[in-house]
Parts: structure tokens; C-alpha cells; sequence
């Protein structure tokens, strides 16, 4: 990796951030255009499909446990020069892949009518919901594999070959979302089931561009079949750093689902319009979001260089220009929210909810940023715990209460959506405070001594260069 202990902190951070936002970014405009296309088919349609990508959150939970594990271990290992580790972690994480991917297929089969009983407002949403999630579960399982490769790249210094993969099974899906669903140039319109499995196909061709660009050029990590057999030592140690960063996809899947619960009783088009207003709000957030990654590694680098005053100013440096880029947008969603909204539901009721989400919730936008930056602090600091607390506190302030006041009558789905401003404020200053305790015990020490508390296998390695 570059050495991001000298140089102008705002310039890594402005450097890093587009190529990180373009590979998110990629990953939602698929959502998007999910949506964009079914729209076509009706409010159920709409309403099922946002309700059903929602069960993604869960699965993201254990891709993101999967990657930041593999990342951080990988890298450390790189650090040390320690080819073996390296390549025992890669492998084991592959071995990894393939059972959550088996597991997800088996699961998604099993699961998926239950769980749009769970949250969808009538039969037809079910229906379209749980035919998107059959057809879309191949994506989520294939999403493992994917992981894992651009995880062991990314870890020794590699990151264009990913982004670019990425952006390629974007356009694939883009190309096959109108064929496959409305039968464009075919005449054979599948449907939401042709929005899954346009994903599928598009996910499919990524892993295969990727596994053969991995067997074409990486040289460091590579597949040695002799060392996928489950070690559980080393399956630990890949957990113990990711498992908080994926509890905090699951606490995101919690707060989701209970909002889908609460807008059942408002009808399907409630529904579609808070999941519409869900992902374009979630859009708008990547260019934030992309900054606080970015921050991540330059406090990894300087906390293991024991550059506690640097570490200090990413943190200051790194919020500002995310609130900075958040407060645009932020403008942007209350002044013209129709134009975010534009062409994904031609039903009033669909998108007047949509409006009124994106007017309200757009507020949290700013606090969202700074859970963002600390979150990615956390991980630089190799702490992810209180974050993981603190998105607890956050699930169980807004989801009792929400149950509670759709108990009421006379409620209304804004009163929820108040409270998601009360809570997610409420997550970003104990985020803040965690924080600067956190600064205030271990940079303060000698770099030894900060970083005891870690497993011997995990000690803090010093940056890997990138060749130039």
C-alpha cells in the first residue's frame, strides 16, 4: 500500500475516496436499477422487491466479517513478510466462502416466503418478494467468492482490478435488467424474477473475470486446494475482526425490517416508497461514506507508526470534508427531492411516501456522517467494538419505540421516521465520545503497550508499498 504516514492527510483522504465510492456506488446503482425496471409492474412489485433486497443487510453481515478479516489479516501478514500466513488466510477464508455461499442458497430457499410474511403488506407483495429473493440468492452466494478475491488483493496493495470488475457487472446488469424483465428484444418478460436473476448472471460473469485475473497476475496469495480444509484457529482469528464489523450489517438489517414492519399496516405503496426513499438516500451517502473509509487505513498506518498526533487529525480532517460533501446533498434532498426520485414509480401514493422519507430522514444525513467516519476510525485503531454497542443502542431506542407507537391511534409513519432522527443523532455522539476516550487511552501510551490488548496473531504491521 502507499505509506500514508507523510503527506497531506486531505489529499490521501480525496485521492482514496473515488475509487472506494465507485465500487459501493456500483453495488446500489444494481438495487436501483432493480427497482427502476420493476416499477413497471405495480406497487407490489416495487414494494416486494425493496422489502426483499432488505434481506441482503443480513447477508452483508457475513461478507463484511469475511472481508474486513480478511483484509486486516492479510495485510498484517504482508507487513511481516510472512508469505505463509498470508496464503493460509486467503485459503481458509476461500474454504469460508464456500460454505456461507452453500449456506445462503440453502437458507434463502428455505427462508425466503417466511420472511416476506414477515414484513410484506399483502399476498401479491409476498409473492413478487419472495420470487426476487429465489432468483437473486445465487448473486448473494456468488458475493462470497467475490470477496475474498478482491479482499486478498485489496490487502496486498491492489484495488483497480475489483472497482473495475465491479463496474463491468453493473453494466451487465443494466443491459439484462430490461431484457430480462420486460422481455425487450425477446418478447419473454420474466419479470421480478428476471430483476434476480439479471443480478445473478451479472455477479457470475464478475467472480469469473476476477478469479481470472486473479490466476493471471497475483503472485503473492494463491489457491492451494491442500489448505482450504477448515482450521478453526485461523477461522477465529478471521471472525475476532470481522464479526463486530458485521454485526453492525446486521443491527442496519434489524432497523430496516422493523421499518417494514411498521408501514405494513399503510399498504404495499407505504412500503415501496420507504424502500425507493431507502436506497436513492442511500446513494447520496456514498461519496461520505467513501471519505470515512478512506480515513480508515491512514489512522491504521499512523497508529502503527505510534503517530498519535496524525491519528487525531484524520479523524478531525476526515469528518469535516464528509460532512462537508454530506451537507451538498443534504441541500439537495430538501430542496428537490423529486428530482432524486424521478422515474421509479409512476403510482402518487408510492411516491408521495418516497417525498416525505427523503425530506425527513435526509435530515440524519450529516450524523450518518460522522457514524461513518468514527466507525472507520474504530477499525483503523483495530477496536470495531464500540461501534458494534453503540448500533445496539441504536437498534433497540428506535425499533421498541417504533412497535410501540404503531400500537397508537392515529399514528403515522413520519412519527417513526422522527425518531430515526432522535436515535441516529443520539448513536453519532456516543460514537464521537467513544472515541475520544478511545484516543485518550491508547494514544497516549507507547505503541507497545496501545497495542497489547490485541491477539498475538494480529499484531499491527507496518504498511505493504505498492510498486511504483
Amino acid at each position: 500500500m502507499k505509506d500514508l504516514t507523510h503527506g497531506s492527510i486531505v489529499r490521501h483522504i480525496l485521492a482514496m475516496s473515488p475509487p472506494i465510492m465507485l465500487g459501493m456506488v456500483t453495488i446500489m446503482i444494481c438495487q436501483l436499477v432493480d427497482l427502476y425496471f420493476v416499477s413497471g409492474l405495480g406497487e407490489a412489485a416495487v414494494a416486494g422487491v425493496a422489502a426483499a433486497g432488505n434481506a441482503g443487510f443480513l447477508v452483508n453481515a457475513l461478507l463484511q466479517v469475511l472481508g474486513v478479516g480478511t483484509v486486516a489479516l492479510v495485510a498484517h501478514a504482508v507487513g511481516r513478510k510472512d508469505r505463509h500466513d498470508a496464503n493460509l488466510i486467503f485459503n481458509q477464508a476461500i474454504a469460508m466462502s464456500l460454505l456461507f455461499g452453500l449456506s445462503t442458497l440453502v437458507m434463502g430457499a428455505a427462508l425466503s416466503r417466511l420472511y416476506m410474511r414477515s414484513v410484506a403488506a399483502d399476498q401479491a407483495t409476498i409473492e413478487a418478494g419472495t420470487t426476487y429473493l429465489l432468483w437473486f440468492m445465487p448473486a448473494l452466494a456468488l458475493e462470497f467468492a467475490m470477496q475474498v478475491l478482491a479482499s486478498a488483493m485489496r490487502a496486498t496493495g491492489i484495488v483497480r482490478p475489483a472497482m473495475l470488475v465491479r463496474a463491468v457487472a453493473v453494466a451487465i446488469n443494466i443491459a439484462l435488467a430490461p431484457v430480462l424483465i420486460s422481455g425487450w428484444g425477446t418478447g419473454y418478460a420474466l419479470g421480478v424474477a428476471g430483476a434476480g436473476l439479471a443480478s445473478s448472471i451479472a455477479v457470475a460473469i464478475g467472480v469469473l473475470m476476477l478469479l481470472a485475473h486473479f490466476r493471471k497476475v497475483e503472485r503473492y496469495v494463491a489457491f492451494n486446494p491442500a489448505q482450504w480444509r477448515p482450521q478453526l484457529r485461523h477461522w477465529k482469528r478471521i471472525f475476532d475482526v470481522g464479526l463486530p464489523a458485521g454485526g453492525e450489517f446486521v443491527m442496519v438489517f434489524i432497523i430496516m425490517g422493523v421499518g417494514y414492519y411498521v408501514l405494513s399496516i399503510f399498504g404495499p405503496a407505504a412500503q415501496a416508497g420507504f424502500g425507493i426513499g431507502t436506497r436513492v438516500l442511500g446513494l447520496i451517502q456514498m461519496p461520505a461514506l467513501a471519505v470515512a473509509l478512506a480515513a480508515g487505513p491512514i489512522a491504521g498506518q499512523n497508529f502503527g507508526a505510534g503517530n498519535g498526533a496524525r491519528v487525531r487529525e484524520t479523524f478531525v480532517k476526515a469528518a469535516l470534508v464528509a460532512v462537508a460533501v454530506t451537507i451538498v446533498f443534504l441541500i439537495l434532498a430538501q430542496a428537490a427531492p423529486g428530482l432524486l426520485l424521478t422515474g421509479f414509480s409512476n403510482d402518487p401514493e408510492t411516491m408521495a411516501v418516497a417525498l416525505l422519507f427523503v425530506r425527513i430522514i435526509s435530515l440524519n444525513m450529516v450524523a450518518q456522517a460522522l457514524i461513518f467516519t468514527c466507525s472507520s476510525m474504530f477499525q483503523g485503531l483495530g477496536n470495531t467494538k464500540p461501534v458494534l454497542w453503540t448500533s445496539a443502542i441504536r437498534v433497540l431506542t428506535y425499533s421498541l419505540p417504533s412497535i410501540w407507537l404503531s400500537t397508537w391511534p392515529g399514528f403515522r409513519m413520519e412519527h417513526v421516521w422522527y425518531l430515526s432522527i432522535v436515535t441516529t443523532t443520539l448513536q453519532a455522539a456516543l460514537n464521537v465520545w467513544l472515541l475520544r476516550r478511545e484516543f485518550s487511552k491508547r494514544l497516549a501510551l507507547p505503541l507497545k503497550e496501545a497495542t497489547s490488548g490485541q491477539a498475538e496473531a494480529r499484531p499491527v504491521a507496518p504498511p505493504v508499498r505498492e510498486p511504483a
